[in-house]
């Protein structure tokens, strides 16, 4: 499992419907998880992914503080989770110039790993919008910091 987390400011996701773009997920402060699903993830990935976005110590101190010391989780800031599945994090870039998805698990894998990663994640007591599985989005953010980890899982 990959994952490029974003500390945001706040952060949205659209859908095309019918010519509209219409916002199927929105949070304010917080963190912004794209993730990509590979053929052998499963419990122990999402575990382990779930914990990482509660706990890991990248949000500003409720003082507002973004000393590295002073930092807190999203847990202990309150901040919310938008969630977005991403099969292009797999992406092989090696030979060519036409990228291979062969690393990116089929939609048949990756859907209902991403839906037991979203009930892992909420299972922490936050807040957590998402994206539409397998659909085109526009995701827009605001980077705070900028702050980016990409964490292979």
């Amino acid at each position: 499992m990959r994952a490029v987390i974003q500390r945001v400011k706040h952060a949205t996701v659209r859908v095309e419907r019918d010519g509209n773009f219409d916002v199927v997920g929105s949070i304010g402060s917080g963190l912004a998880v794209l993730v990509g699903i590979t053929h052998d993830d499963g419990e122990a990935q999402i575990a382990k992914l779930a914990k990482k976005i509660a706990h890991l110590k990248i949000m500003r101190s409720v003082s507002g503080s973004d000393d590295p010391k002073d930092r807190v989780s999203l847990s202990e800031a309150g901040g919310a989770v938008l969630l977005v599945s991403q099969f292009t994090l797999y992406a092989d870039v090696r030979k060519g110039t036409k990228p291979s998805w062969s690393h990116a698990a089929p939609g048949s894998v990756a859907q209902p790993i991403f839906q037991q990663l979203l009930a892992a994640v909420r299972s922490y007591g936050l807040t957590v919008e998402t994206g539409q599985f397998g659909a085109m989005m526009d995701v827009e953010l605001l980077n705070d910091g900028p702050f980016t980890i990409v964490a292979d899982i």
